[in-house]
């Protein structure tokens, strides 16, 4: 459906009377809460953001396949509630802790989309879905796709909310190096290295960019007359675009700016929770959620060491409450308290570049204006900074956990390479329309293929389903193992074999298509992880301690 058919105000003298009350009462509501400063803050939270909304309007369309009219009407104006609701109220947190105290540098938590979930509920719930749906012949796979990510939105929410309460208890009980380095398989492969390929695709716009991403944040430097670098970054990539041709990107959109008002989408939520595929993406949705709820804690313990100490259940159940908002509108991206916030404050932020950025991002994805913004901007001129985040994200796990550690960082982050080339190896096969002969394109048959070139892709397989779960059980019981904890090490193998039992792990089948989460037990998986847990436990009989180097 074109963009000018959908249901909503149409444009005209009604839309700039209701642009310029909405612009009116944010100048109110700011005028009391700003300070110059905040516009630093602002343009480089609001930029992330912005690259956030083009990245999922390009891959919603151009992976996922999905219509204008579902991104434009529903995903977005989802968006924009989710983001609303955590800018204002963590703007006014910061207001009553400015009273409170008596300080005038009080700077908010900074608050938008997370990178990590974005990519994991495109490529491992959505894109999946839509496949699955295709081999069984639906009649609307993008759709499916969508309530599919609505779900994984729904269950990350509820997570993060519930999680509030407990949320101090899950981080002692989990090693740091579980939960970093299984963020970081993620952001090393399904950040990193897609957009990596995209910057050498694309140099004249990849590596420029890239160069100007490096300078700023790698080499701390900033542009004269304090531009931010980001802006710099994403002008310089768009006007590179726009002499090699890489842009606009598709056709010039021909409708008038409208106003999408949030729709609630809880009859899709039904659907799909009642459906007999709602627990298909477990494995996926609950690893996702706890990471988004411990990542939060730790961003406001950063917040907390940097001057402004916020009360951690309150800040966390915001964070959830804007995740499910975002689900019940039609996104199905969850929101997170992000990184940085000391960054933000010496920049001299307080209270209303939270609100800016909340504004702003209301004001694009409300009005359909998003649609100039990804036909004028392509992702390639904002990708320096989403590989600047997957890096980040990966020598995280590095630089926060001991460095005794080092080894089960590296024990987290292979199953999620190992998921990332099984997805590659996937892509590949359908790219070549292997199968298109006698011979199905996912067997037996092509596992003796790629058998006889040594690679044992059924291994790669059973990584990918629940890789989330494996890396950080497989993590934290080598930290186990590195500190002699050895009932503890035991106890991670034996839910590792309980997840296998349950099908929530190496559990994949055969469809027409690619493969697919089965949900029934994985059990000679469950079996070896049992054996495992066995073996630790009768180390303290079976070994005797060494030294380094004996």
């Amino acid at each position: 459906m074109a963009l000018q058919d959908r249901n909503c105000f149409s444009t005209g003298s009604s839309f700039i009377n209701i642009l310029f009350l909405f612009h009116f009462g944010i100048w109110i509501f700011v005028v009391k809460w700003f300070v110059r400063t905040d516009l630093d803050g602002f343009f480089g939270l609001a930029l992330d953001n912005l690259v956030q909304l083009l990245v999922i309007v390009g891959l919603c369309e151009q992976v996922l396949g999905f219509p204008a009219d579902l991104i434009y009407r529903h995903i977005l104006p989802g968006v924009a509630v989710s983001l609303l609701i955590g800018n204002i109220y963590y703007a006014h947190q910061a207001k009553q802790l400015a009273a409170a105290t008596g300080r005038h540098d009080v700077c908010a938590l900074p608050y938008g989309i997370n990178a990590v979930s974005l990519f994991a509920y495109i490529f491992l719930v959505m894109l999946p879905a839509k496949m699955l749906a295709e081999a069984s012949g639906a009649e609307n796979p993008e759709r499916i796709a969508w309530q599919a990510g609505l779900l994984a939105c729904l269950g990350s929410g509820l997570i993060e909310l519930g999680g509030a309460f407990v949320a101090e208890k899950l981080r002692k009980a989990t090693p740091r190096a579980a939960l970093l380095s299984t963020l970081s398989g993620i952001a090393l492969t399904f950040i990193s290295l897609g957009f990596l390929f995209r910057t050498y695709a694309h140099p004249v716009v990849g590596l420029v960019t890239l160069g100007v991403i490096l300078l700023v944040y790698f080499g701390r430097l900033r542009f004269r007359g304090n531009i931010p670098g980001g802006l710099v970054a994403i002008v310089l990539g768009a006007l590179l675009a726009w002499l090699i041709g890489l842009a606009p990107v598709g056709d010039r959109p021909d409708n008038d700016l409208n106003l999408y008002l949030p729709i609630p989408v809880l009859g899709d939520l039904f659907e799909v929770l009642t459906s007999e595929h709602s627990l298909t993406y477990l494995s996926v949705i609950i690893p996702m959620g706890l990471f988004n709820l411990i990542g939060s804690l730790q961003n406001i313990e950063s917040a907390e060491a940097a001057g402004d100490r916020y009360p951690t259940r309150s800040s966390l159940a915001v964070n959830g409450i804007g995740t499910l908002a975002a689900s019940f509108f039609g996104s199905c991206f969850p929101t997170t308290i992000y990184i940085g916030h000391p960054g933000w404050k010496a920049m001299g932020s307080r209270a209303g570049y939270s609100i800016l950025n909340g504004a702003f991002i209301t004001l694009i994805c409300l009005t359909g204006s998003l649609a100039y913004i990804a036909w004028a901007i392509p992702i390639d001129a904002g990708m320096a900074i989403m590989l600047w985040i997957g890096i980040v994200i990966a020598a995280q796990a590095f630089q926060e956990t001991p460095k005794s550690h080092a080894p089960a960082v590296v024990m987290g982050l292979m199953p999620g390479i190992a998921a990332w080339g099984a997805f590659m190896a996937k892509s590949g096969i359908r790219a070549a329309d292997y199968g298109g002969g006698p011979m199905p394109a996912f067997s037996d048959a092509m596992l003796a293929r790629f058998q006889q070139a040594d690679v044992w892709i059924q291994g790669a397989f059973a990584l990918e389903q629940g890789f989330i779960m494996t890396a950080m059980i497989l993590a934290a019981l080598t930290v186990a193992i590195i500190e002699r904890h050895f009932i503890k090490a035991a106890l991670w193998s034996g839910s590792a074999s309980l997840l296998s039992a349950c099908g929530l792990m190496h559990s994949y089948q055969w469809t027409a298509s690619d493969t697919a989460l089965s949900l029934t037990p994985a059990w000679e998986w469950s079996m070896a992880y049992a054996i495992m847990g066995l073996i630790f436990l009768s180390a303290k009989w079976l070994c005797v301690e060494t030294e380094a180097g004996d």
